[in-house]
């Protein structure tokens, strides 16, 4: 089975994590491919990307240790962020060590794949886009807002995003995994910065429309103060299908996969103090829209394991994903 993951930021990790169990345990059974967004200006990818004109490496790094066979001393290796030093304080050696290759290639994508033969890594990660571009957000004010992280941190509610360059070329090995997979995600992770520009990349809505697969969108748990305050499920799904483009819209997503489980009361207080609210299920929506709708637990352990944060759990969202997987397999071998 192929699986194909988009997205980015710790839900994109996530997911990955609760994919490479079932890579483990049935070697060459099924292969994972995760395409990743490379918009990111904050922090030490920001740095990087300021003083060394290179992509930014935090998100792809993020991948690589989550599909890492082992996560022990060298993914701690990668994770590890320097408390000090002029000019290091802040960057993660993982992103220092993808600079560097990159440097040593002339090529993002062939650093990020000799990194991950250090890591022995479980799937194949690929920027959506060797470009270096930017975001911008177009907010219902009329206002602009230039950047990822001012874009996250913006009060009022986003009307469009827009890529610049527009319409970047993707990473042709990117939009082969597209046509060969059995299953697309798109999600969990934040709609506006993470999910989103990976569309605006030229062809890559056109090969998930086009691609046999089942196309499925991982729903957020919670709505995001800045990018999706008062965002139902089907708004959510709605503007990826708005900034997928017209000829594509109908395509683009076959089933939405919402989150049935309830976060502990003390935890979403803390979250609802912040404007951030469960995202409401409005199934019928979904329906009108041609979506199919599929809720389960997403939440499970990590209201144990992360009492304090509300987090998609691995094992859950790996299992649905699994689920939906072999539901398309199977629908293929039928039709064959």
């Amino acid at each position: 089975m192929r699986i194909v993951s988009i997205g980015g930021g710790t839900g994109l990790s996530t997911l990955l994590r609760g994919l490479k169990r079932y890579v483990k345990a049935q070697p060459g059974a099924l292969e994972i491919t995760a395409i990743v967004t490379v918009t990111d200006d904050g922090g030490s990818s920001g740095r990087l990307r300021r003083e060394l004109s290179v992509l930014p490496p935090g998100d792809i790094r993020n991948c690589m240790v989550a599909l890492s066979e082992d996560e022990t001393l060298l993914s701690k290796l990668f994770q590890y962020r320097f408390t000090g030093g002029r000019g290091l304080k802040g960057h993660s050696f993982g992103n220092l060590f993808l600079t560097a290759m990159t440097d040593l290639t002339g090529d993002f994508g062939q650093a990020v794949k000799l990194s991950s033969e250090v890591l022995a890594v479980l799937g194949r990660i690929y920027p959506s886009t060797a470009a270096n571009v930017t975001l911008s957000a177009v907010l219902d004010d009329g206002t602009r807002v230039l950047g990822e992280t001012r874009i996250s941190r913006s009060k009022a509610r986003i009307a469009r995003i827009e890529m610049h360059p527009r319409r970047p070329k993707p990473l042709p090995e990117a939009l082969h995994a597209i046509a060969e997979a059995d299953l697309i995600t798109l999600g969990p992770g934040s709609l506006f910065t993470s999910l989103i520009p990976n569309l605006l990349v030229d062809g890559i809505p056109r090969a998930i429309a086009q691609s046999p697969a089942v196309k499925a969108y991982f729903v957020n748990l919670m709505s995001q103060p800045g990018e999706t305050i008062n965002f139902r499920a089907s708004d959510h799904a709605a503007a990826l299908l708005r900034h997928s483009g017209k000829a594509y819209q109908r395509s683009l997503i076959d089933v939405c996969v919402v989150n049935t489980g309830t976060p502990g009361s003390k935890v979403l207080d803390r979250y609802q103090a912040q404007a951030a609210r469960p995202v409401e299920n409005d199934i019928r929506n979904l329906e009108r829209m041609g979506i199919r709708v599929l809720g389960a637990d997403l939440l499970r352990m990590s209201r144990y394991q992360q009492p304090e944060k509300i987090r998609h759990d691995q094992s859950a969202i790996g299992a649905v994903t699994m689920e939906l997987a072999q539901q398309a397999r199977c629908a293929t071998l039928k039709l064959g």
